[in-house]
């Protein structure tokens, strides 16, 4: 591979490497300049096994990796020897990252001083809340028994637990408001920033699902203006895995999926990721 002249910002998220082919998508990565960081946006994995390897390989192969957490990081399923569930499952992944130098949304945000900067990286935590069901129902339990009769249920309703919270929907509430005052102590410096969440932080980037009663459990209403109030340049998400780039009152929107390989057979190959985020136009 060749090797650029300038580092760059890049980001994937959804590896999913339960799966085989996504494992050697992993064993793959490497980064075109030495220099280069690597924002990871969740759903690395489903074990914490292979979570743990994974995020390892990357770590040792990049400058920086900053990783948000994805819903399937957060499952406790009946295969996996760790059965810690809902923070504390959180809080362990933390603690993992933390040993491999890795950055999380517990952490002191990142400044990126490459091309493009500085500007501050922001690995946001934010869960759902239903409420981006509404485009499909008035309310929760209408748009859960809508989804439940089209057979479209996210498997979060089995294996994704909120302990100690009493629902996701509460532990989205805490992690809105925990985020909220960070993020305004950032506008507050004035500093730009890359805001980096599983989820997307808009509900029109849903209305590209095939299916719809998926929507709701894909991010919180309560998240519609961050990008313009906390002075992003760029917005990085997954979950959805639709790759593509759209832009909202101004600002740059990158949906970074690598997905499964089904998903990959639609759209002809796996690449090209990861994606560039910094600096803006650049494509290798």
């Amino acid at each position: 591979m060749a090797i650029m002249s300038t580092r760059a910002l890049r980001a994937i998220s959804d590896l999913h490497v339960e799966v085989p082919e996504n494992r050697r998508f992993v064993r793959s990565l490497a980064p075109v300049h030495a220099r280069d960081w690597l924002i990871v946006g969740g759903d690395v994995g489903e074990t914490m096994a292979d979570i743990e390897r994974a995020l390892a390989t990357l770590a040792e192969r990049f400058e920086k990796v900053i990783w948000a957490p994805g819903n399937h990081e957060l499952w406790t399923c009946s295969a996996d020897p760790v059965q810690l569930r809902g923070d504390a499952r959180y809080r362990h992944l933390v603690q993992h990252c933390r040993k491999l130098g890795i950055c999380t949304p517990e952490d002191d945000y990142p400044v990126w001083d490459g091309p493009g900067g500085p500007i501050v990286v922001a690995p946001l935590f934010i869960l759902y809340d239903y409420s981006y069901g509404a485009n499909i129902a008035p309310t929760k339990r209408a748009s859960l028994q809508r989804a439940y009769q089209a057979g479209i249920v996210c498997t979060d309703e089995l294996v994704l637990h909120s302990d100690p919270y009493a629902s996701r929907e509460q532990w989205c509430e805490m992690r809105v408001k925990l985020s909220e005052e960070r993020l305004g102590a950032l506008a507050a410096s004035s500093m730009p920033s890359v805001l980096v969440n599983h989820y997307p932080l808009l509900a029109e980037l849903t209305q590209a699902l095939f299916y719809p009663e998926f929507a709701q459990w894909c991010g919180t209403t309560a998240t519609s203006d961050w990008h313009s109030r906390f002075g992003a340049r760029a917005v990085v998400y997954g979950h959805l895995h639709i790759p593509r780039t759209t832009i909202h009152a101004g600002v740059r929107f990158e949906e970074v999926s690598l997905g499964y390989p089904r998903e990959w057979s639609r759209r002809g190959s796996a690449g090209p990721l990861p994606r560039c985020i910094l600096p803006e136009g650049a494509t290798s």
